[in-house]
């Protein structure tokens, strides 16, 4: 297995070159699911995204980075909300529901020098605002980023193409 430097250009053309989802195509039927239940109205399309926007970033997924900034921005997401969810911490454009909210995708998706990632005061604070079926939702929409993590990071899909086309 090659290594790239620095300053290698990356290709584009997706790493695995058959689409996961036409090799196993039940894959259809989990994905439906998934966005149904994210989907449910309980918690903000905004929040969701801008949680899936960062997942992207920390898992170091180019592909999930521009596909969910992509979808802020067709939602009409402001530049400055979509630049700044890298230093959610520090900016002035979000909710205190969408700080907790990227808050625990962060301590779900980086370790903790703890052990527990999601501690006690953090879910305290979320439930505080959310309730129990949108910290469900939440739960389920930073899971679902998490499956598609996998597909982003192993077979490589090329960012910028459409969510159903990366392979095309």
């Amino acid at each position: 297995m090659g290594t790239h430097t620095i300053t290698a250009e990356i290709p584009m053309a997706p790493r695995m070159t058959e689409d996961p989802a036409k090799l196993v195509p039940e894959l259809a039927d989990v994905s439906a699911a998934l966005f149904k239940v994210t989907g449910n109205g309980s918690v903000p399309r905004a929040t969701i995204s801008l949680v899936q926007l960062r997942a992207g970033q920390i898992a170091g997924s180019t592909y999930l980075t521009v596909l969910h900034a992509g979808f802020l921005r067709a939602a009409g997401e402001s530049e400055e909300r979509i630049a700044s969810v890298s230093s959610w911490q520090d900016s002035p454009y979000f909710t205190s529901a969408e700080r907790a909210a990227l808050a625990l995708v962060e301590a779900v998706l980086q370790p903790s020098v703890d052990g527990e990632r999601v501690s006690d005061a953090l879910y305290a604070e979320v439930a505080e605002l959310f309730e129990p079926r949108a910290l469900a939702t939440l739960m389920f929409a930073i899971g679902q980023v998490n499956f598609f993590t996998a597909v982003a990071l192993i077979a490589k899909p090329v960012p910028g193409r459409s969510f159903s086309e990366p392979w095309n």
